[in-house]
């Protein structure tokens, strides 16, 4: 398989299994069969994020235990006139991004606020990273996606139109387990001084 097609096909599969996932509604199960999928096409897939010669000793993700504390729903504030930014990655490449609006969830009994960004590309895509207080130890140093459209992470919106936010979803990008991939970086409007034991764990936790 040529490696666009290659690319095709693993964003088809992922987009799939987030379709699953908001078809699930908040269903443990459902997330629990998205992490199956995914170990699965990090041990297989040719466009896996993990370097060749670590797949076949793969055994799966890192994962704080499942908790439905951590799904919750925010309405996007919007900003209609927010600002382009620049947002830094693991390479120095620089992405542009437009910020569009913020969210403001109860987690853990504090309440913070993210920004939501949409990318500057072709395309585009709605995408929310953050950094929480474990990054650098339990959780990946440069920061977690919650959003990423651009690549099927999409938890869909709950009824009244606010944004899904399943903490549970929360993952690594790429680069955090390989250093040829080019990942935006939380940047600092969205690093949180709580811990969000959530979603994937840095790898080797």
């Amino acid at each position: 398989m040529d490696r666009p097609l290659e690319l095709m096909d693993w964003k088809r599969r992922v987009a799939a299994m987030y379709a699953a996932v908001r078809e699930g509604d908040g269903d443990p199960e459902a997330v629990q069969a998205f992490r199956r999928g995914k170990d699965a096409l990090f041990a297989g897939h040719p466009q896996s994020p993990l370097p060749e010669d670590r797949r076949a000793a793969f055994t799966g993700l890192p994962y704080f235990p499942h908790d439905p504390a951590w799904r919750v729903a925010a309405h996007l504030e919007p900003e209609p006139d927010g600002p382009e930014l620049v947002i830094p990655t693991s390479t120095g490449e620089p992405t542009r991004f437009l910020r569009v609006g913020f969210v403001s969830p109860v987690l853990g009994g504090a309440a913070v606020r993210l920004a939501v960004y949409w990318l500057q590309g072709y395309g585009g895509g709605v995408f929310l990273p953050f950094r929480d207080a474990l990054a650098g130890r339990q959780t990946y140093g440069g920061g977690r996606y919650l959003l990423d459209t651009v690549k099927g992470a999409d938890l869909g919106t709950a009824g009244d139109g606010a944004l899904v936010l399943d903490f549970n979803m929360a993952f690594n990008p790429s680069c955090a387990y390989d250093p040829r991939w080019s990942c935006p970086l939380a940047p600092p409007e969205n690093v949180l001084d709580i811990a969000v034991t959530a979603g994937e764990m840095a790898p080797g936790a």
